[in-house]
């Protein structure tokens, strides 16, 4: 698919993408739903991109739903449950191949991050904020529930029940300096120092071997849903049992012990 409302800058093993409708604050119209599906969707299987950036071009990360092109909802003429649901999954599927996708993702927030914008920072595995940024669960401000697009589940896992119940039940914005005392955001930074606060994040995790990398995302997110602490464990077995039969676990370890950078193969 050739994209025209996102933008795929790649550096090396990282992929820079740019949500790019800054005349829209990068809303989310049919369109960018789309090109959001299939980047994520062609990420499952890649190797080469080993960490995804993700940021907002212009004034904000995203503003949420684009209401002026938004698809015909299920109370018009045309619509009807079948559609709305249709309609309503297609979005809510961004953030589930975000999460099966193996690359980290590391959103850079500035401006609004409401509605499916901030579903989409939730869904990241690592948030900076700008010191603009503003996220809300703006679909109760709206007449919707504000169980939307996985906030449900990222948001109390990620800041507690409370902080959460509060911040659905009102749909309030959290700012850059609480959303980092909530635990919401690794950092918060200006505005124009996002991609330099990035950098750091991005050094050490290619420092890592691939499949380690991409096996830690899979094991922290499936822990986070386990039933027990033994579930955890076996899968935390399985990911070091197959680390250990690479030839890249052997580099890492001669790399540690000669004090340099290990190279990789991924194999």
């Amino acid at each position: 698919m050739a994209y025209k409302t996102i933008e795929i800058r790649k550096d090396g093993p990282v992929d820079w993408v740019t949500l790019n409708r800054p005349d829209r604050l990068n809303a989310l119209n049919p369109q960018l739903v789309d090109e959001l599906l299939d980047y994520f969707q062609n990420m499952y299987f890649e190797r080469k991109t080993r960490v995804i950036v993700m940021k907002g071009a212009g004034r904000a990360y995203c503003a949420g739903l684009d209401l002026k092109e938004r698809e015909t909802p299920d109370n018009e003429p045309g619509g009807g449950p079948q559609r709305g649901l249709l309609t309503q999954r297609r979005i809510s599927e961004i953030v589930m191949r975000m999460r099966r996708c193996q690359q980290p993702i590391i959103s850079l927030v500035h401006g609004p991050a409401c509605g499916g914008g901030f579903a989409m920072a939730l869904a990241s595995d690592i948030r900076i904020a700008g010191e603009s940024a503003r996220m809300n669960a703006a679909f109760i401000r709206i007449g919707l529930s504000a169980c939307d697009i996985g906030v449900s589940y990222f948001l109390p896992r990620l800041v507690g029940v409370s902080v959460a119940s509060e911040l659905m039940l009102t749909g309030r914005f959290i700012n850059a300096e609480r959303a980092l005392k909530v635990g919401l955001v690794s950092e918060v930074v200006p505005d124009d120092k996002l991609e330099e606060a990035v950098k750091p994040y991005l050094d050490e995790m290619l420092t890592t071997s691939p499949l380690g990398l991409r096996l830690t995302k899979e094991c922290l997110n499936f822990s986070v849903d386990a039933p027990s602490l033994e579930s955890a464990v076996a899968m935390e077995d399985r990911n070091q049992i197959l680390t250990s039969q690479t030839i890249d676990v052997a580099e890492g370890m001669r790399a540690f012990l000669e004090k340099r950078t290990p190279v990789y193969k991924d194999r």
